[in-house]
C-alpha cells in the first residue's frame, strides 16, 4: 500500500512551553495547522514549576513575535517592556493568554512517549520521506497514536537532571534517595521553606541555579541559624562562578558571583571542591548520608536535602526510531554543536542558526528549544524563538525567510544577574542599572530585595 498523503496532516508541537507555542502561533500565521501535545496539566508546566524565578531579561525580550500579533487581535496587553518577569509572570500574563487562544490545538495531560516514521522503522528507507510522522502518546492510562506532516520537538530538559555520580552516571543509591532530592529551583524562602529551615542542606553544581539558592539559603540562616549549607563542586575553585577576570571563561557575574562569594568567606557557606559523590545511603533521623572524595579527604557527610543543580539532559528514548544526526558529545544536532559548546561560549555569544542547522536525517523533524542545546546550558529563549520562526519558514516552503537568520545579542557573554537583582516585587528595575543582556536565557530569585545577600530562588 502506497503511503498516504501527508499535506493535510497537522504538524504535531511537543510541548506547550515558551518555544513550542511560539511555534504554534508561526505554524498558524503560515497556514499550517499545529497540534501541541503538553504533559503537564497546563501552559508551560515546566515554567510553572520555577515560577518563584525571576527571569533576567526584560519582556520585551520574552514574547515571540508571532505570538504577540496573535495576541493583539484579542486585545491582549504586552506588560511592561522593561520589568523583568518572574516565571509566574510568563505563564499568566502570556503563555496562558496564548494558550487559550489556540484553544482545542492544544492537548494537556498527553504524554508523547514515541516519534516514528508511519510503517517504517529507522532501518527501512524505501519511500521514507514520503510517509507521515507516527507520534505514539498517552493520556492516564489511554494509549492514542496522531500522523503528522512534521514534527517540533520542544519537549525542553527540566525533567531529566544530570545525575549526581561523577562519572554520568547516577550516584549508587541515588534512586533510593530520590526523596531527598529538591532538583535544581527549590522556593527556599516561599512554598519549601519548612524542608530547609533549621536543616542541613547539600548543593550540588556551579551555575546560577545553585548560587541562587545558596544565596536564598543564607539568607534564610540569617533567620534560623541553625540551618546548614554545604555547597559542593566538581572543579577545584568556584573562581568561574565568582567572577575572576582574566582567569575566567566567563566576564563577571556582578552581584551574584560578589554576594557568594562573600556568604562563603563569611563561614555562612561551607565550600568543598573535586567532590565525587560515589554512593548514597539511608541515615536516621530522616536523612541522606553522602559518601565519596573531596580534593582533601573522604566525603562523608549526613544531609536532609540535597539541592542536584547539576545541569539537565536531553530525553531522547522517545525518538529511537527517528534518524537523528546528534553531536556525540552534547547530544545537540551535530551542526549547532560547534556553536553552542560550553566552553566556547555563553548566554549571550551563541551564534544565531535556524533550520538549516537544526535540520535531521529525517527530513521535517526538529529538535528546538533547550532540547536541541543537549546537554550545554547556554540556551537563550529570544534563540528559540529564531529557531522556530526559521524552521517553520522551511516547512512553508519560503526558503529565503527560512535562512535569513537574526538574532541580535551583544557580546557580553553574561545574562545580566545585577539588573535581576536589582529589580522591585513588580519586577521593574530602577534607574541607572545598565542593561548587559538582551535575550536572557537565565534567571534568579523573584524577592525579597535583592539589596540583601539572600535573594528569593
Amino acid at each position: 500500500m502506497p503511503p498516504a498523503p501527508n499535506e493535510n496532516l497537522p504538524v504535531v508541537v511537543i510541548g506547550a512551553g515558551p518555544v513550542g507555542l511560539a511555534a504554534a502561533a508561526h505554524l498558524l500565521e503560515r497556514g499550517l495547522e499545529p497540534l501541541v501535545l503538553e504533559a503537564g496539566p497546563g501552559p508551560a508546566a515546566a515554567v510553572a514549576s520555577w515560577g518563584h524565578v525571576r527571569l533576567f531579561s526584560p519582556w520585551r525580550y520574552d514574547v515571540d513575535a508571532a505570538a504577540r500579533r496573535l495576541l493583539a487581535r484579542t486585545g491582549w496587553t504586552h506588560p511592561d517592556p522593561d520589568a523583568l518577569p518572574t516565571g509566574a509572570d510568563l505563564v499568566e500574563k502570556y503563555l496562558a493568554p496564548l494558550s487559550d487562544v489556540l484553544g482545542e490545538r492544544v492537548r494537556y495531560g498527553t504524554r508523547v512517549v514515541a516519534v516514528a516514521r508511519d510503517g517504517a522503522d529507522r532501518t527501512r528507507s524505501r519511500d521514507r520521506e514520503q510517509r507521515p510522522y507516527l507520534v505514539r502518546h498517552t493520556t492516564g492510562t489511554e494509549v492514542h497514536e496522531v500522523r503528522a506532516r512534521a514534527v517540533i520537538d520542544a519537549s525542553g530538559t527540566l525533567g531529566t537532571p544530570n545525575p549526581l555520580g561523577p562519572s554520568g552516571l547516577p550516584a549508587i543509591g541515588e534512586e533510593r534517595a530520590a526523596g531527598h532530592l529538591a532538583g535544581a529551583l527549590p522556593d527556599v524562602l516561599g512554598a519549601d521553606r519548612e524542608r530547609f529551615s533549621g536543616r542541613t542542606t547539600l548543593v550540588v553544581g556551579m551555575g546560577h541555579s545553585a548560587a541562587n539558592t545558596l544565596l536564598s539559603l543564607v539568607e534564610l540562616r540569617r533567620e534560623e541559624p541553625a540551618t546548614r549549607i554545604v555547597w559542593a563542586i566538581r572543579g577545584a575553585s568556584p573562581r568561574r562562578l565568582y567572577g575572576g577576570g582574566a582567569d575566567d571563561e566567563l566576564p563577571a557575574r556582578g552581584l551574584l558571583g560578589t554576594r557568594l562569594r562573600d556568604a562563603v568567606e563569611a563561614g555562612a557557606v561551607e565550600l568543598l571542591t573535586e567532590v565525587a559523590i560515589e554512593r548514597l545511603e539511608p541515615a536516621a533521623p530522616d536523612a541522606v548520608r553522602v559518601l565519596g572524595t573531596t580534593a582533601d579527604a573522604a566525603l562523608d557527610l549526613a544531609v536532609h536535602t540535597i539541592v542536584n543543580a547539576t545541569g539537565f539532559r536531553p530525553d531522547l528514548a522517545m525518538l529511537r526510531e527517528i534518524r537523528l544526526d546528534l553531536d556525540p558529545v552534547v547530544e545537540a544536532p551535530r551542526r549547532i554543536a560547534p556553536l553552542i559548546d560550553p566552553n566556547l561560549h555563553s548566554c549571550g555569544t551563541v551564534p544565531a542558526h535556524g533550520e538549516a542547522e537544526l535540520a535531521h536525517p529525517d527530513d521535517g523533524f526538529y529538535l528546538v528549544g533547550m532540547k536541541s542545546y543537549g546537554r550545554a546550558p547556554t540556551f537563550l529563549l529570544a534563540t528559540g524563538y529564531e529557531q522556530v520562526r526559521s524552521v517553520v519558514a522551511a516547512l512553508a516552503g519560503d526558503r529565503a525567510a527560512a535562512d535569513a537568520v537574526e538574532l541580535n545579542l551583544p557580546q557580553t557573554g553574561v545574562c545580566s544577574s545585577d539588573r535581576s537583582l536589582a529589580a522591585d516585587a513588580d519586577g521593574v528595575v530602577p534607574a541607572g542599572v545598565p542593561v548587559d543582556v538582551d535575550g536572557g536565557c537565565c534567571a534568579t530569585p523573584s524577592g525579597p530585595q535583592p539589596v540583601t545577600i539572600g535573594a528569593r530562588r
